[in-house]
């Protein structure tokens, strides 16, 4: 989905998120992730520089970081943001005019993808797979939810809200 709104939509950026992950081979820091010890988290989290982050169950951490919005701002552009679902809705509270859509895959869809992906160990699929589970249940709180059973119809219906939305903002 977010390949898709980046590609159809020319003034829309990725908002690079910060995680305390440690980078994967052929992975790019400031592409991919601002990579970050946990000291280095916890300074910038009390120092008051996420939007927004999310505690992961296996431990990880990831977030936005303000500075990250403002150099899309600077740039005249919309930022992007690819979040967790307590992410997503810490932005709405936050940002009244922000757009939330639930991108919502079958649980065997998803499965499936992690596996074929083989970025993460059997037991962190077991907990992503048991956390969208859980996460189901609040997709009502979000703007919109698209089903994701078909990626192209649904990379196409995101496109479609954001376009609209944007339309209807300007």
């Amino acid at each position: 989905m977010v390949q898709a709104l980046l590609a159809r939509i020319p003034r829309l950026r990725l908002a690079v998120s910060a995680t305390t992950r440690p980078q994967r081979p052929g992975e790019v820091e400031g592409f991919h992730y601002w990579y970050l010890s946990e000291e280095e988290f916890d300074r910038r989290l009390s120092d008051g520089d996420f939007l927004e982050y999310h505690v992961f169950p296996w431990g990880q951490r990831s977030g936005t970081l303000i500075s990250e919005l403002d150099r899309i701002a600077d740039a005249g552009d919309i930022p992007l943001l690819e979040l967790e679902l307590n992410g997503s809705l810490a932005v709405k509270k936050k940002v009244p005019n922000a757009l939330t859509i639930f991108v919502d895959a079958p649980l065997e869809e998803l499965e499936r993808r992690l596996r074929e992906r083989a970025t993460e160990s059997s037991g962190e699929i077991d907990d992503r797979i048991a956390l969208a589970a859980e996460q189901r249940r609040l997709a009502g709180l979000f703007d919109y939810v698209v089903e994701n059973d078909d990626r192209e119809r649904a990379a196409d219906d995101c496109v479609d809200l954001v376009e609209r939305e944007l339309a209807a903002c300007r």
